[in-house]
């Protein structure tokens, strides 16, 4: 259900121009659609936010964008280009508040006062110290009415990678795990592929489609071969691969080393790595990042402000378990993701998360149950961190 949360502006409305506020019920449609176009560029216009836009005149849609691959241009401009001089007199609907900013494009909120936008509706703040309510206010300035806090938690979750970067100089982490009934991601022997059905398998694609990363430890990377592209949707979609790997010790022949070229690969090391193997991996075109030690592993608090510090708001983690539980350890992790198989495989099974040194039940690591799903023959279940 969409939240409803209004700030109204009441400044004067520009001479000659009559106000475009309709029912919030036709607010909150015209919201969802701007949301929905918003998250279609998940995992595509970093290190911009995925906004979503939609110009309105006389409740008839004239003109919709969402931020481009790459992050330009932006949703507000792609909408006004495609409605024209029916922007003249009209609403819009945007998910995030627009860029008052002269960057490498001129500011959003002038592109809607030239329109002749006369009412705008925001989802949420845009917490960047270069906007932080400006663009609100200029609009507010030039006479348009201002509406605030429409969808404002769908929104924030949406720009959850975004704001993460910007407050907590890290980005959104999803954490993945696929295991049996009784939680193991492999038998003793290493045996993992496949714990889950192809139904399962195949929405992590789509998962993995909507975040700007997917990474997994050297022990999984070693493990299982994986080319961690995104697979069997019908698009191309290049998601960063980062493997986290303190030594480097990951075969050069392996196939994220043949598939270089095809998608982009980040190698998180230790500054004790062996230099022959960062040239190694340098030569065949991957990205190496030098992260800082702490307690004989790899840094993540550092990682995860490096990986920041190149862009990225929205990561997928497929594992190992000493990765999930140095993620788990280091507060790091925003949203788990479960898929429960119907079989068992036993104690002696590989865990999902390594060892977290809990002894007081009462400060184990606790997250809100979001949603449960039956996918296939398995069961999804996504959990959120607490308020």
């Amino acid at each position: 259900m969409i939240s409803i949360n209004l700030s109204v502006n009441c400044a004067p409305q520009r001479p000659g121009k009559k106000s475009s506020a309709r029912p919030v019920s036709d607010d909150l449609k015209f919201m969802s659609m701007a949301l929905a176009l918003g998250r279609r560029g998940l995992g595509r216009t970093w290190p911009n936010p995925s906004v979503g836009c939609v110009i309105v005149a006389g409740g008839r849609v004239v003109g919709r964008g969402r931020t481009a691959d790459g992050g330009r241009p932006h949703a507000e401009v792609i909408a006004l280009q495609q409605a024209g001089s029916l922007a003249r007199g009209a609403t819009a609907y945007v998910t995030l508040e627009p860029c008052s900013h002269i960057g490498q494009t001129p500011p959003c909120s002038e592109a809607l006062i030239n329109a002749g936008i006369v009412r705008v509706v925001g989802a949420l703040d845009d917490q960047d110290p270069r906007v932080n309510g400006t663009g609100f206010e200029q609009l507010r300035k030039a006479g348009i009415e201002v509406v605030t806090g429409l969808a404002q938690k769908e929104a924030s979750e949406d720009h959850q990678g975004f704001v993460n970067r910007l407050t907590k100089k890290r980005p959104f982490l999803t954490l993945k795990m696929a295991t049996s009934f009784d939680g193991r991601i492999g038998t003793a022997s290493g045996d993992s592929q496949w714990i889950t059905a192809p139904p399962a398998r195949s929405l992590v694609h789509a998962m993995r489609a909507r975040h700007d990363a997917v990474m997994v430890g050297g022990g999984t990377a070693r493990k299982d071969n994986p080319t961690l592209t995104v697979r069997g949707l019908g698009i191309r979609h290049e998601t960063v691969r980062i493997i986290v790997s303190r030594k480097l010790d990951l075969p050069p022949d392996s196939l994220l080393a043949q598939s270089v070229q095809s998608a982009p690969l980040w190698l998180c090391h230790g500054p004790d790595a062996p230099q022959e193997r960062v040239k190694i991996w340098s030569d065949l075109g991957a990205k190496l990042i030098s992260c800082r030690i702490k307690s004989q592993m790899i840094d993540i608090s550092d990682m995860m402000e490096q990986l920041t510090q190149n862009g990225l708001t929205r990561v997928f983690c497929e594992g190992g378990g000493a990765l999930a539980a140095s993620l788990i350890e280091s507060d790091s992790v925003d949203e788990l993701i479960g898929f429960h198989a119907g079989l068992l495989i036993g104690a002696e099974g590989q865990p999902a998360i390594g060892a977290l040194g809990v002894q007081d039940l009462s400060k184990a690591p606790r997250f809100a149950l979001s949603d449960v799903k039956k996918i296939g023959p398995d069961i999804m279940h996504i959990w959120r961190r607490r308020p």
